[in-house]
């Protein structure tokens, strides 16, 4: 969370609630203060002072959401792990229903797991929004990852390309009340490019030659034509070649 200093004291309070009704006590809550310069730190000394079952990370300066989960994804102790926004637009009475998706008897998960396999399958991962903070991962899939630049907005992706199932389910989202919205063109055309690097992370990190192969082996072979031809030309002694424009993109 960034500068957030009017929402940590609500969002404990909606969490504890939701989380005590679920686990009674057995949880923890894990802030990361992503270099806040409004007196959200201090908010999070006294709530870590109150809360023995909250947690407080603090950077020294910002940056960025995907350094933020990644330090909270190295604390994180327990079996499942859900991520918010600290500005209170996810709504924490959404937890019970990531649990009852997530751990529904097969019986009812068969017939979706199927689905969305052939879907992926297909199509690729498919999901309603990819820039949702709400999410819920089992331990496992957290350590897999190491974020930086703008992947938290693909650890969907990420997680698919590592074998793991994915699937979501709709939540509440309301209006931001105090503060105002870190998103922009800025971070909008970083993230874009993160996902050019998801894709290919994802589909040539183990062979780059067959993305990198074809295109030499295409320029590699339209040179080998041009100094044919200016060979043949040579040959026939129909003029010297070595002032041609031509030999030096053959060569090229």
């Amino acid at each position: 969370m960034l500068n957030e200093r009017e929402n940590v004291v609500a969002l404990h309070q909606e969490l504890t609630v939701i989380l005590d009704s679920i686990n009674a006590g057995e949880y923890e809550i894990i802030f990361v203060d992503d270099g806040s310069r409004d007196g959200t730190f201090e908010v999070l000394e006294t709530l870590y002072a109150q809360d023995k079952r909250v947690k407080v990370i603090q950077f020294r300066r910002n940056f960025g959401k995907s350094a933020a989960l990644s330090a909270g994804f190295a604390a994180a102790q327990g079996e499942v792990v859900f991520t918010l926004d600290g500005d209170l637009q996810d709504d924490p009475k959404e937890i019970p229903h990531f649990l009852a998706k997530m751990y529904d008897p097969l019986s009812k998960t068969l017939p979706s797991i199927v689905f969305n396999f052939v879907v992926r399958l297909a199509t690729g991962v498919k999901l309603h929004d990819f820039n949702c903070g709400f999410k819920a991962y089992s331990c496992e899939v957290i350590k897999e990852f190491r974020l930086y630049g703008e992947l938290h907005r693909y650890t969907p992706v990420l997680a698919h390309q590592k074998g793991f199932h994915i699937t979501e389910i709709k939540v509440t989202h309301h209006p931001r009340k105090f503060g105002r919205s870190k998103y922009g063109f800025r971070r909008f055309a970083r993230g874009f490019f993160d996902l050019l690097t998801v894709l290919f992370l994802g589909a040539y990190s183990w062979r780059p030659l067959h993305l990198f192969g074809w295109a030499g082996m295409g320029a590699f072979s339209l040179g080998v034509l041009i100094n044919l031809y200016l060979t043949l030309l040579w040959l026939k002694d129909q003029g010297p070649i070595g002032n041609r424009p031509l030999l030096m993109l053959g060569v090229l």
